[in-house]
């Protein structure tokens, strides 16, 4: 199977220019390809794990990734999913972000430069920082339609909410950088998010008209759960790849409780088990579907936090169902004799301290709705306390089903 064919039975493929040129580019030779990563932020999340992943499948293939970073677009901001203008960014954030995105992003290629298709690492501000506007617009610009871009989903669904000249700079630079690379660097296939596809259709269609060479984009599917949301956020917000942000055990949980549905689409998306592993897990259900949830947990954080992270994970996790340890690599809160009061601390303050409750009102929901244990006894009183020998010893907190976490008195 070829890996383009590959992408296809994982699902991955969302749209392309030519499906059977792609397919055969991908298939047949080894080509250059490029996926742009706006740092907006200073870490990764899950959502560009399919970038990633698909990367490294490709890598692996003999093709040659260019992880291209957005020091200059992201100057402006993408506006495609936004229903406002994004925060600007100052040029020191954003190298920042750039600093902590190549860390992260070494986890899943391959630098070494001993490698004949090592990834490449470059930042689109080093040739639009240096750009003459009036220049580029007489070259560049040009070839652009206003109307047709207008029409595009990325700027038509802001059309309601304003869209400025600003924002719609964003497609031209971005198509400009397919125009560099395919010079510079001989690329010929830009991937990314499906939400992308606008972008990517005016990169080809640039490099087309000015330098009449045929290249090619692919958009891979977005992660959504079965109800069409995002997947990858949290009562804390965004699933982080850092484990400082999101913790390996807090990671492992995320896919270990994923909806029955969304289970094998993981699989193929998200792990490198092969096609066949996977198909053997499809016809599950019922308490089985939780044997392919922990292999599917165990996979992903393995791959974004390696194998003795996941195995701590897991462990901890069934630990935890079990009830019957307290594992040193549960997430842990620390209880000081400044949190006591008389050697003893109240559930509420302590559903606060742990931050498993944002606020006292939530604690006191939590602990009246029955959604809180403490060593596997419902709490159902807001003036019980917890003792500092208790705390000693270390208590599991329960929240709801899903969510444990370890006080512990130090």
């Amino acid at each position: 199977m070829g890996i383009y064919d590959e992408l296809e039975h994982r699902n991955l493929i969302a749209q392309t220019t030519d499906s059977e040129k792609v397919k055969d580019i991908l298939n047949n030779h080894k080509v250059t390809f490029y996926v742009g990563f706006d740092p907006t932020a200073d870490c990764l999340h899950v959502g560009h794990l399919v970038q990633l992943l698909t990367m490294s499948r490709l890598q692996k293939a003999g093709h040659t990734p260019i992880v291209l970073f957005g020091g200059g677009t992201a100057m402006i901001g993408d506006p495609s999913g936004k229903t406002d203008m994004r925060k600007m960014l100052t040029s020191d954030q954003i190298n920042h972000n750039i600093a902590c995105f190549k860390k992260q992003a070494e986890k899943f290629l391959d630098f070494s430069e001993s490698t004949p298709n090592h990834a490449i690492i470059l930042n689109n501000g080093n040739w639009l920082g240096n750009l003459n506007y009036i220049d580029f617009l007489r070259r560049i610009g040009v070839h652009f339609s206003v109307n047709k871009m207008l029409a595009a989903q990325c700027y038509k669904s802001r059309l309601e909410t304003g869209l400025t000249f600003f924002e719609l700079n964003y497609m031209i630079m971005q198509s400009y950088d397919f125009l560099h690379l395919s010079r510079e660097y001989k690329c010929q296939l830009q991937l990314g998010g499906d939400d992308q596809w606008s972008n990517i259709i005016g990169g080809v269609e640039l490099v087309r008209k000015i330098e009449r060479k045929e290249v090619f984009g692919l958009t891979f599917v977005l992660l959504t759960k079965s109800d069409g949301k995002k997947m990858g956020k949290t009562e804390k917000g965004a699933l982080w790849i850092d484990p400082e942000k999101t913790s390996p055990y807090d990671f492992y949980q995320y896919w270990r409780n994923v909806d029955d549905k969304d289970v094998i689409k993981c699989m193929k998306i998200l792990t490198f088990l092969p096609l066949d592993k996977i198909k053997t897990f499809e016809n599950l259900n019922g308490k089985e579907i939780n044997d392919a949830k922990e292999v599917l947990a165990f996979e992903v954080t393995k791959i974004v936090h390696g194998e003795q992270e996941a195995q701590k994970a897991q462990n901890t996790a069934k630990a935890v169902f079990s009830c019957v340890s307290k594992s040193d690599d549960m997430p842990t809160c620390n209880i000081s004799e400044n949190d006591l009061t008389n050697a003893h601390i109240n559930i509420i303050d302590l559903l606060v301290k742990m931050d498993i409750a944002s606020s006292k009102g939530e604690a006191r929901r939590l602990i009246l709705q029955g959604g809180i244990s403490v060593d596997g006894r419902k709490i159902e009183s807001i003036d019980v306390s917890i003792g500092k020998d208790m705390l000693k010893a270390g208590c599991i907190i329960k929240k709801g089903k899903k969510i444990y976490k370890k006080a512990i008195f130090k």
